[in-house]
């Protein structure tokens, strides 16, 4: 992670203070007036200094108090059976995966793991020594016009059966977000998000890659097949 704010330059642009609290990943300098230009080229946390994208997701609590994630994992992935056909997201691309108004944890699309156990809801508890960990899959294809829509989700949508649907035929790179929390003890009382619980959560993405690099990755490490690192490099297959 960079930092906390109670910031959010997706769904309340320029209104610095009034979202609930986010932990950020990605580009350090993330705050209520970035927006996808400006995220280019700036200073990031992630592996590719080129990778100027912002990350952004609700903060853990427990007993209220924010729980620090150890390292944050975003793969870019195929969502769709034919990976030579994933197009790199466009230039001023963003989505937000996940509802902070879910009402039901039957509807959550991520889950929770620790040891060997995988939930929908906080677990009971945890191994001492495990991590908790969230995972988080977004809808990989792209209705092709819009880089952004006014629930900022409709205009991507989730592969049918390995397929895009008709009304979003453009496969682009299925983000998957994991996020490890390392608890004292393995203890998951007092657990809860800024945004409320469990299934609450969710990400934002903002496109801040530089372009050229990113057309290049998608090509080589999606479209090729590869199980790359985050810097492009697959030692299998170079």
């Amino acid at each position: 992670m960079t930092h906390y704010l109670p910031d959010d330059p997706i769904v309340y642009p320029g209104l610095a203070g009034a979202a609930h609290n986010h932990t950020f990943f990605g580009n350090k300098g993330t705050d209520a007036r970035s927006t996808n230009a400006s995220l280019v080229s700036g200073p990031t946390s992630c592996q590719d200094p080129k990778d100027g994208s912002a990350y952004w997701s609700p903060t853990l609590l427990q007993g209220g108090k924010p729980v620090k994630p150890e390292m944050a994992t975003i793969y870019y992935k195929s969502g769709v059976s034919d990976y030579r056909t994933v197009q790199p997201f466009p230039v001023g691309f963003r989505l937000i995966v996940g509802d902070t108004k879910m009402t039901s944890e039957a509807d959550f699309k991520g889950y929770w793991s620790c040891g060997n156990a995988k939930s929908k809801d906080f677990p009971a508890s945890c191994p001492a020594g495990s991590s908790l960990i969230m995972r988080h899959q977004a809808p990989s294809c792209w209705n092709g016009t819009d880089l952004d829509s006014a629930n900022h989700k409709s205009h991507v949508a989730y592969p049918v059966r390995g397929v895009c649907p008709a009304s979003h035929p453009v496969p682009v790179p299925m983000l998957e977000m994991k996020i490890p929390y390392k608890l004292p003890g393995g203890v998951t009382k007092g657990l809860s998000f800024s945004s409320g619980v469990s299934y609450s959560f969710h990400y934002d993405f903002m496109n801040g890659w530089d372009q050229q690099r990113q057309v290049a990755l998608v090509k080589h490490c999606v479209n090729g097949g590869r199980q790359c690192n985050g810097v492009g490099y697959d030692r299998h297959k170079p």
